[in-house]
């Protein structure tokens, strides 16, 4: 099966399929306190933040989805109709389709189109390092899209339950390191559903990362989205594999000094106020776009300003007036999460 054809597979299945992990992100094991007394006006509260150096609008950005095959060209394009009009980063899918493949790299070039001030990155498998591309494709994946950053995605659970799967790892940090010395934008190191821990997220900091994506286990499970692919009996048994998002969060935030991002099971406003204030700087949303992206770039701004209203009415009940206090704001973890960060050091 080509590249192009995977990714139309990967599309039509979580369209049409249950692909979301057997495991909770852990957003309902996160508390924020109740302020009585706010002491904000929230007409007021401002959701401006840094993305990497670069004002938007708020603490959101449309997470890596697709690229590679005619129909993911109309998805990025409204992705980035609606990235434009919102002000928020956009990632794109992998661009080892384009890098490999001439005639597809306009499904990602779209972008840049339709977005021309948005912040805009890009995305390449981190294994696709270890055989054989150096830091010449980054830069040619970077300057396809026109991109402010790259996103090297780490999936290797993906990869081991994948058909045609590459899973040879061995050297992989180093090859990070390499792309990161060589290119001239933020290199963002990502996962791609099961989570970063703290040992890795240490290790990818001392590599020159300039941020890291936890990608944590609750939302798109791509063990799920390859158990439609023919590999069901493999697959199924890693549903509930990975580090919870909140988990992998906390993990990350307290193990490094980068920016660190959180996407996987992202649902609500509500859980980018959970995030920001477990020490997110911003959250990323992938799955509850991608129905909207397939019609158009309407219902894609209709679903991030449904995510504005309900982050800017939290922000309010804890009473924070900008992004920075929220950060800031009194939290409680509870449940399963306070159980693992408790067994592994990370409360206290």
């Amino acid at each position: 099966m080509s590249i192009s054809e995977r990714k139309l597979d990967h599309i039509r299945i979580c369209l049409n399929e249950s692909v979301e992990a057997e495991i909770s992100a852990g957003f309902e094991d996160v508390v924020l306190v109740h302020r009585a007394l706010p002491e904000v006006d929230a007409e007021r509260i401002s959701l401006e933040t840094s993305f990497l150096g670069r004002r938007v609008s708020m603490p959101l950005f449309i997470a890596a989805m697709t690229g590679g095959h005619a129909e993911a060209e109309k998805i990025n394009r409204n992705l980035a109709v609606a990235a434009q009009e919102l002000n928020i980063p956009l990632g794109v899918g992998s661009q080892r389709a384009g890098i490999e493949h001439r005639e597809l790299v306009e499904s990602f070039a779209v972008a840049r189109k339709h977005a021309p001030d948005a912040y805009l990155i890009a995305n390449l498998g981190a294994v696709q390092f270890c055989r054989g591309f150096t830091s010449r494709e980054a830069q040619r994946a970077v300057e396809m899209i026109e991109a402010d950053a790259i996103a090297l995605h780490l999936n290797p659970l993906q990869e081991a339950v994948q058909r045609e799967g590459d899973t040879q790892f061995a050297g992989v940090l180093e090859r990070i390191s390499e792309v990161c010395d060589a290119l001239d934008v933020p290199v963002i190191v990502k996962e791609t559903g099961a989570g970063i821990c703290a040992e890795d997220a240490a290790r990818l900091e001392e590599a020159g990362v300039s941020a890291i994506d936890v990608g944590g286990a609750g939302g798109t499970s791509f063990a799920a989205v390859e158990s439609y692919r023919g590999t069901e009996e493999v697959a199924r048994r890693f549903l509930s594999w990975g580090i919870p998002t909140v988990v992998s969060l906390v993990e990350c935030a307290r193990s490094v000094s980068v920016p660190v991002f959180a996407t996987g099971g992202v649902r609500s406003g509500v859980d980018v106020a959970k995030a920001l204030a477990l020490g997110a700087r911003a959250c990323g949303i992938a799955l509850p776009l991608l129905k909207e992206a397939v019609r158009g770039a309407e219902g894609v701004v209709r679903v991030l300003r449904t995510y504005e209203r309900e982050l800017r009415v939290a922000m309010f009940l804890t009473g924070s007036g900008d992004v920075e206090a929220l950060s800031s704001s009194r939290v409680v973890v509870l449940g399963r999460c306070r159980e693992w960060l408790s067994a592994r050091g990370m409360l206290g």
